[in-house]
């Protein structure tokens, strides 16, 4: 007797969460790489910094293939195949990575040469599971959970970083290059585990959200429309304004996130004199901030209705604003120094910048979910290019900035007044260009255009 097919329906609370793990598995093993190894290589192996910091500018670089690998599971028909290839390939890199930084004391040259190698992997899997993971479930989450899908997906990769990191930090004392590679591999191939445990049978029973308006086409043999080739589906979505916009607004704000990832440590430092652990726990006011921006989010969107492309903006905007206002503070108090309450400023540019990332994420779930269904890869793609290529200029510009400024101004204070507050002013035109994303939509739908982003 023929088992009948599982019945499908949209992802529920604890398919989000299993999903979740796939981000938790991602976030553990890029620390690795870019935290853990980065560390390594400057401090143990007495490499230039320049190095490790390449290498990772590389793997954003190597991330610009997102489109493409959001592309693929478009057309595939199904996301599973991409998300755990992806995640398998991420891990190969990164036990590459770690081989060769091991390597690095008997072949410089062809450590680094295969570092490269490694770090191409590692932006090209990060790139395929993570955009398809999205893709997966900006399809597969009702539009009133898509803020909190993004919540729990974010909070639990923060989470899966600093599981692995106090781990990995503990295993490792006393370091050995022994420890590092046995450390490593157990990251890599728990989070590889993890991630085909997570994502077991949950594709096999999803319905596609976005697929409701056109389920009669659907039905019908032969009328579901033949998914564009990769160009033609790139050319399509720039020329979408509506999609054109969003990816504007992820680099410029994405820019201005970035920018304090390099600075903030040693702005406590030279400023206020705080020591090595003190700036470190500085680091992790930031994050609590963080986190409770992305619990607010999750919660407050959801429950007012903050799941359409629409009033998403709105949240987007005030992650914005908020972020510019306290980075207008940090700016005063890099001149003021002495007794600013540092860490309270911390912790509120911590919260509104939770508050703009979830944000942002719910907003691209909105938006590639809301058209016709075999477009959410490709749309997920092209903002998570422009997301990889902020990162890599942002982070740059921000310790480029603010060397040129100590050089220039001979003043560590004002030469970080000075980069908060350029940071500062990419936040507010990235809330001008949020607030612009609900007039594009209206008048896509007014004059019957754009569909594919207006539903």
């Amino acid at each position: 007797m023929p088992v009948p097919a599982p019945r499908r329906r949209p992802l529920a609370v604890i398919d989000i969460v299993r999903l979740g793990l796939v981000q938790s598995s991602l976030g553990a093993i890029v620390m690795l790489v870019t935290s853990l190894l980065n560390r390594v290589m400057v401090v143990e192996y007495a490499m230039l910094a320049a190095i490790p910091a390449g290498l990772v500018a590389f793997h954003y670089v190597v991330q610009l293939s997102r489109p493409y690998w959001g592309h693929g599971s478009d057309r595939g028909g199904s996301r599973t195949p991409w998300i755990v290839g992806g995640m398998g390939f991420l891990a190969l890199g990164a036990l590459l990575a770690t081989n060769a930084v091991l390597l690095s004391p008997l072949a410089p040259v062809l450590s680094v040469l295969l570092a490269v190698i490694a770090y191409a992997m590692i932006g090209a899997g990060v790139g395929a599971s993570g955009t398809s993971l999205l893709a997966f479930l900006a399809s597969g989450v009702v539009p009133s959970r898509r803020p909190a899908a993004a919540a729990i997906t974010w909070i639990m990769m923060v989470a899966g970083i600093i599981v692995a990191a106090a781990t990995a930090g503990h295993l490792l004392e006393p370091f050995s290059p022994q420890r590092l590679a046995l450390v490593a591999g157990g990251v890599v191939l728990g989070a590889f585990l993890l991630t085909l445990a997570a994502t077991r049978g949950i594709e096999a029973r999803t319905v596609r959200v976005a697929d409701a308006h056109d389920a009669t086409l659907q039905q019908v043999p032969g009328l579901a429309p033949e998914p564009p080739s990769f160009r033609a589906a790139l050319a399509e979505n720039l020329a979408n304004p509506a999609t054109a916009l969003f990816t504007l607004f992820v680099f410029v704000s994405m820019v201005a996130y970035s920018m304090q990832d390099m600075i903030l440590e040693p702005f406590a430092g030279l400023v206020f004199d705080y020591t090595p652990g003190q700036s470190t726990r500085l680091a992790s006011v930031q994050h609590m901030g963080v986190l409770a921006g992305m619990i607010l989010v999750g919660l407050g969107a959801s429950a007012f209705g903050g799941g359409t492309p629409e009033r998403m903006r709105l949240w987007v905007a005030g992650g914005c604003i908020g972020s510019a206002t306290v980075l207008a503070l940090l700016g005063l108090a890099a001149l003021s120094g002495g007794d600013w309450p540092l860490r309270q400023t911390v912790f509120a540019l911590g919260l509104a910048n939770g508050v703009f990332a979830v944000a942002a994420i719910g907003a691209m779930m909105s938006l590639a979910g809301a058209g016709h269904s075999g477009r959410e890869g490709i749309r997920m793609g092209l903002w998570g290019a422009s997301q990889a290529l902020a990162f890599a200029v942002g982070g740059f510009l921000g310790a480029v900035a603010a060397d040129f400024g100590r050089w220039a101004l001979a003043s560590d204070g004002h030469a970080f007044g000075l980069v908060f507050a350029a940071e500062a002013l990419l936040f507010l035109v990235a809330a001008g260009l949020a607030l612009r994303m609900g007039s594009t939509l209206a008048a896509g739908k007014r004059q019957g255009i754009g569909q594919e982003m207006t539903a």
